[in-house]
Parts: structure tokens; sequence; C-alpha cells
């Protein structure tokens, strides 16, 4: 592991969101507290100080194109208005200079537009916002955006989804330098978890599975995620909604776009990992309160939901994942 100490340079510019930048940081300087030896500085256009979303003013440390330094780490936080940042050429000219020389390059959030348009995205895969992977993947088709992951380490480069995803980002960094327990130890002293590796979703079942129109269906799907080891079956499910179990098939499919099974599972995969993230339970202790029926039965549901079994899930998420290659 590498642990000599290197130069963290965050970009900061008007708009900047706040927590892109402050997240990050905190990481980083508890990591010091404990052991780490990050050089943490705040550059700006002209080294002037600037007003991020909100109001509250930022000092900087010096002017982002008077750098010579090469950076450990280049940290592009994003902003609200994602039009004014890429638009801003010199300050793009300046993150693909230093990019270039920089061992790791990182975005929080709307910061991989910025990226993007300097160029230093092409032929890499990237993480975002959710709500901005399509206006990503449509503005620069050189991008494989993934709007679903924390965040995404493509070599050197590692690009993250919304906002408080960047503390996520700069846990993994700080895994990469210095290894998991220190990683684990700065999340505790956060108060943050350390269940967020890269690779995991920015949405619940709950939230990816809403019912378009009906209200019928909406306190059925409720039910299952507040009690995934339930009686879920499909004459259990179409009487809460009190309709026949052939009437409540055809309104599933036609307002979720799946079937009660598949949501049943994928409520119980969800609720299976959150017990494997934070827990010692046996496996099939885990099974039995996620619902299903037996260790074998988990694992299939697993296989098919995640392409790994619970045992599998379970020691990858002692991780945040950033070393791991897509």
């Amino acid at each position: 592991m590498e642990r000599e100490g290197r130069t963290v340079v965050v970009v900061v510019f008007d708009g900047v969101r706040l927590l892109d930048v402050t997240g990050p940081l905190e990481v980083f300087t508890t990591a010091n507290e404990h052991g780490a030896d990050y050089r943490l500085r705040l550059v700006s256009p002209g080294g002037r100080d600037i007003i991020a979303n909100g109001g509250v003013r930022l000092g900087a440390d010096g002017a982002l194109e008077d750098l010579r330094e090469s950076p450990g780490i280049l940290l592009v936080p994003g902003s609200p208005d994602v039009a004014a940042t890429t638009a801003d050429r010199p300050l793009l000219d300046q993150i693909r200079r230093l990019a270039a020389e920089a061992e790791r390059v990182a975005s929080v959030c709307a910061g991989a537009f910025a990226l993007a348009a300097a160029g230093v995205l092409d032929g890499h895969r990237a993480a975002t916002h959710w709500d901005l992977a399509d206006r990503l993947a449509h503005e620069y088709p050189g991008v494989t955006v993934d709007g679903d992951a924390i965040f995404v380490t493509d070599g050197r480069i590692v690009t993250s989804a919304g906002i408080s995803s960047g503390i996520d980002l700069a846990l993994g960094l700080v895994e990469a330098d210095h290894g998991a327990d220190l990683a684990r130890t700065v999340a505790k002293h956060l108060v943050v978890f350390m269940q967020r590796p890269g690779g995991q979703s920015q949405f619940s079942v709950r939230l990816t599975t809403q019912a378009r129109r009906s209200a019928t269906l909406q306190p059925v799907l409720d039910a299952v995620v507040l009690d995934p080891a339930g009686e879920h079956g499909l004459e259990a499910m179409a009487g809460r909604a009190g309709l026949s179990v052939r009437q409540f098939t055809r309104l599933f499919r036609r307002e979720t776009g799946t079937t009660p099974a598949r949501y049943v599972e994928r409520a119980r995969v969800e609720h299976a990992k959150n017990l494997l993230e934070t827990g010692d339970e046996p496996l099939d202790v885990v099974g039995r309160r996620a619902g299903f029926g037996s260790p074998e039965t988990m694992r299939r549901a697993f296989v098919r939901e995640l392409s790994v079994p619970p045992a599998t899930y379970r020691a990858r998420f002692r991780t945040t994942g950033a070393g791991r290659r897509p």
C-alpha cells in the first residue's frame, strides 16, 4: 500500500456545490488524524475566494493556473449549474493540464461534466448523479456512463455519483492508499457507513419499483419492503390489493414493469444484502430473516440479481472496492 504523503488538489469555483468539496476534505482530514499524510490544497481561478452554492464563501490556497506541483489526487467537484461549468474554457484548460499530470483524477457528482468537457473521460467509464446520467451520455458519447453506481474506478480515474457519494469516493481513495482498516476507522469516526462500495446501486428496490399511477399497488409494494420475510405469495398480495390473482398480476406488470415474484425476490435480496454488509450472522440465519426458504434459494437469487453468491458478496463488502478494476 502507498503510505507516503500526497497532495490532494481540490478545484473550486463560483457556484460549486459545498458538500462536494467539504465531504471528501473531511475524509482526508480525518485520515490524517489517524496516520495518513494528505496535503490538502484548494485552488481557484486567480486564487480568489469563491462563492459556493447557497452563498457560502470559501478561501483558496492558491491560483489554479499557478499550480506547478503534480497532484497526487486531482479532485473536481460539481455545480448545480452544469452549463456554466462546461462553458468555462479557462477552467477546463487548467483541469485538462492538471489531470494529465495527476496520479489520480476524481470527480464528485456533476464534476464528471467538467472532466468530460476537458476530454479527460474520453474512452473511460464514469459515474455521475442518476438524474444527470442520460445528459452526460448524450453530450459526451465518448464516455461510458454508469448511472447507477456509487462510484466507478477506471484506471487512475475515479468518478462518483450524487453529492454525498463524494464521501464514499474519498473513503475508497483512502483505502487504496492505506488499506481497509484505516478507511473503516475514518468511516467510524465520521459516523458514516463503509458499506457502500463503488458498485452498489444509488437506488433501493423501493425507489426503482414505484407504481406509476395506481394507488392500489403502492401499499402492497411497501408491505413487501417493510417485511421481506412475510407471506408475499400471489394470493396474499392480490388479497391486500382487493383484486383477483389474475387482475393483480396484470395490473402489477403494467404499473411496475416487472412481476410480483421478481419484485419480492429483489426486496429479499436487498434485505439480505444489508444483513450481510452490517452483521456476521451465518448465511442460513440471514436467509431466514430475509424471507428465503433455504440458503440455496438465497444463493440462486443472489446469482440471478448480483451475479455472485452471498458469501462472495459479504467478502467484497468488507472493502469499498476501490482497488477493483471494471
